[in-house]
């Protein structure tokens, strides 16, 4: 099975860079974050051979799953916490997950709060976010597979320049420990030797022209074997590109035979 997860940063902006990729990435499953839409305003994909499912309430955020192989059971609560700017308001869930069981793995897409500034109470939002992932990940079934925009780069190796990120977030060690946590929840990260392979460049400062980037999207898995990972650089370029690119992995589901499609 073949699964690619991409920050699209607006897919109405990028619809038609969704459906070239589509047509010739093969992938069995696509994962979009940063949708930036409301569920009536997501394009319709439906001709190009993918079911879909999308979860967006406003012009920020918004998550989608499209897939060829089936998609049963689409939901977006996996108990994570919300979020207001007025911390006396109503903390409401925001479109950062949704989930959908697709060719029998159960595949989630996932936007983890940027955390702003380690000051900021969204930085708490985003380690109780990520806690709640490794909270549902611990209990929830074989195969799964968790992907996305997480926001954290995993090591000091995954930024081109530890020294420009120091006390920031993305990198402090409590982010860097939320996430390894996925482990102690039995998932193993589908990723990790993209190390030195960026996923995300800056529009400002000619970040993707100097290969200044940062590795932040993700796949972690568990009941899947990895038979490859990349990251589909080409679609950083060009005119219009989103600020992330595809990361993609071909998968065996354990107790099958074959890769790619398997």
């Amino acid at each position: 099975m073949r699964i690619a997860t991409w920050n699209i940063n607006s897919v109405r902006t990028r619809e038609d860079r969704v459906r070239d990729f589509l047509r010739r990435s093969d992938v069995d499953v696509l994962c979009l974050q940063e949708t930036k839409c409301t569920d009536a305003q997501f394009p319709d994909f439906s001709d190009t051979g993918y079911a879909q499912a999308h979860h967006g309430l406003h012009a920020f955020n918004g998550v989608a799953v499209l897939s060829r192989v089936g998609l049963d059971d689409p939901r977006h609560d996996l108990g994570q916490p919300g979020f207001a700017k007025d911390p006396f308001a109503p903390q409401e869930q925001e479109a950062r997950a949704l989930g959908a069981v697709c060719g029998g793995v159960e595949v989630w897409s996932l936007y983890t709060p940027n955390g702003r500034e380690i000051a900021d109470r969204h930085y708490t939002y985003k380690l109780d976010w990520l806690d709640a992932v490794r909270r549902y990940a611990a209990a929830g079934p074989t195969p799964l597979c968790l992907v996305g925009d997480m926001n954290i780069a995993p090591t000091d190796a995954d930024v081109w320049d530890p020294a420009v990120f120091a006390g920031r977030t993305h990198v402090t060690p409590r982010e860097r420990a939320a996430l390894a946590a996925l482990g102690d929840a039995g998932l193993t990260e589908a990723t990790a030797d993209l190390h030195g392979t960026w996923t995300y460049w800056d529009y400002q400062g000619g970040r993707f022209r100097r290969d200044e980037g940062m590795r932040i999207d993700l796949q972690f898995a568990r009941g899947l074997t990895v038979e490859r990972a990349w990251v589909d650089v080409g679609e950083r370029r060009g005119k219009g590109a989103s600020d992330h690119a595809p990361v993609i992995v071909d998968y065996t589901v354990d107790g099958t035979t074959g890769g790619h499609g398997a």
